[in-house]
């Protein structure tokens, strides 16, 4: 019997960043039928890159580091969180996973690897349409690449829908922030707050089953 599990984030959220290899491996699991929803965290803020906000994500990111052995690089240092007055909106990305979502599902999961490593390894800014869709085209998503930069009504109203629906999960299930997962099951939706991310798949899988 499949379990149904969805996983709510944000493609500029840290924690969900450090949280990948776990995500990537429960998208392989047998069984298991993992479900991609962005939750808008971090999309249309307005809110820009500044000296104080850099060292407080920068701080941030040791923690990540230190607890996942996920990278954050001296390029994303500089080139990203470096870049003061740039935009930290994640509207961009989290519109190139639903084009993707629309395109070529079954590589969404993988798109949002890219996505992240792009910005946290590779020191890429996310934030910008143009990149994110250079991104797509070098990962061979083209009719995702050409739909993010047309911008098209369903793109944009299937987007809007997604990130919708994910605000409701949190609202009913309490939860307070990203990552975190959603189990379906016979009585009905329950919520994995993050921390079970971090403590190594089997015990995840262990969680999941109870």
């Amino acid at each position: 019997m499949q379990t149904t599990v969805t996983y709510l984030f944000d493609p500029l959220c840290g924690w969900c960043y450090g949280a990948s290899p776990v995500i990537q491996q429960l998208g392989q699991q047998p069984g298991i039928q993992l479900e991609l929803l962005p939750t808008g965290l971090f999309s249309g803020g307005g809110r820009t890159m500044d000296a104080a906000f850099a060292d407080f994500a920068w701080a941030n990111d040791l923690r990540i580091a230190k607890l996942t052995g996920q990278r954050f690089t001296e390029d994303y240092r500089s080139q990203v969180l470096g870049r003061h007055g740039s935009r930290f909106d994640s509207a961009a990305a989290t519109q190139a996973l639903t084009a993707v979502s629309l395109t070529e599902p079954t590589r969404e999961l993988e798109t949002l690897k890219v996505l992240q490593e792009a910005r946290y390894v590779q020191g890429l800014d996310i934030g910008d349409a143009a990149v994110v869709g250079q991104l797509l085209r070098d990962s061979g998503l083209m009719t995702a690449a050409d739909r993010l930069v047309a911008g098209d009504a369903e793109l944009h109203q299937t987007n809007a829908a997604r990130v919708q629906r994910a605000q409701r999960l949190m609202h009913a299930l309490g939860a307070q922030g990203v990552p975190a997962l959603v189990v379906k099951g016979q009585d009905g939706n329950r919520l994995l707050n993050g921390n079970v991310l971090y403590g190594g798949f089997d015990p995840l899988l262990a969680r999941l089953a109870h």
